[in-house]
């Protein structure tokens, strides 16, 4: 079971260990993270019966969490909703209005973003990034994008980072690093199997694996040698796999190049004017 600091909100524990849970407990989460207000005013045993379950699995579900029981768990979301009740505002009808509202909600959950970040493994996974001698930024599936996003903004860094898009390409490429690099891996289930392929290849060269990933527990979490795991909070199961993640990623990969290029220091100033040199130069006279 992850180990959860007092302060990471419940609807983030339970997006981080969801798939751990059986299927009478994922009912208790889903219901809590789909009816976080409801929930609250609920007993145990009216939870339990919204869930068609027995009283045990709320308790058991709960303890899956974090929490002692559900007295606790109980507390803990009251208080999320207290700091989270004026984050959305009502932008009206119309698809502007909605667009707005999705946006807003988005953006209440991102401060979540880092809740399950342990600050001695995010300083080594900078490192290791900076320090490699070759990167490997791979993913498979919906991560691809932010792969070959992270990929391009540490190249342009002066850290340079390969993206392969082909999955039996980037197994034989992971199979060629040896103990003195490092293979980045992007993937929100952690479960993907030519990911975890990708990561078993890489390991059996001795490069580091770091992952970064949505789920405190996964397979690729027990390959990987560092993991950063990114739950945004407020959001069901399906909007944390399908959006929430994604925009959340893309944060973090922006924030983690930044990280990087700071640790490298001279070298990555000089990198960007580089970089700013051939944009200017691709710029036309209308631009």
């Amino acid at each position: 079971m992850p180990v959860f600091s007092s302060s990471t909100p419940p609807t983030v524990r339970i997006a981080s260990v969801g798939n751990t849970l059986g299927p009478s407990e994922r009912r208790v989460a889903e219901l809590i993270s789909e009816q976080p207000e409801s929930v609250v005013e609920w007993t145990a045993q009216e939870l339990a019966d919204q869930a068609g379950v027995g009283r045990a699995t709320v308790v058991r579900a709960c303890q899956s969490f974090g929490y002692r029981g559900y007295p606790q768990l109980r507390v803990a979301l009251a208080a999320e909703l207290g700091q989270s009740a004026d984050a959305v505002a009502d932008h009206g009808p119309g698809v502007l209005g909605r667009m707005r509202g999705e946006i807003d909600r988005v953006a209440a959950s991102l401060p979540a973003l880092a809740s399950l970040l342990d600050a001695d493994v995010v300083t080594e996974a900078v490192r290791l990034a900076s320090s490699a001698g070759r990167l490997l930024v791979l993913a498979n599936g919906l991560s691809s994008p932010i792969a070959s996003d992270l990929a391009m903004r540490l190249t342009a860094s002066g850290r340079p980072a390969e993206f392969i898009a082909d999955a039996i390409a980037q197994q034989i490429a992971a199979r060629h690093l040896t103990a003195d690099d490092v293979c980045l891996i992007v993937s929100g289930s952690g479960a993907n199997e030519a990911t975890l392929r990708v990561a078993a290849a890489a390991s059996r060269g001795g490069a580091k694996v770091i992952a970064l990933t949505s789920f405190a527990a996964s397979a690729l979490t027990e390959l990987a040698t560092l993991s950063l795991v990114i739950t945004p909070s407020g959001v069901s199961f399906r909007d944390e796999l399908e959006h929430t993640s994604r925009v959340a990623y893309l944060v973090f990969a922006e924030v983690f190049a930044s990280a990087v290029a700071a640790e490298r220091g001279v070298d990555a100033r000089e990198a960007r004017a580089h970089a700013m040199e051939v944009v200017s130069d691709n710029l036309g006279e209308g631009a």
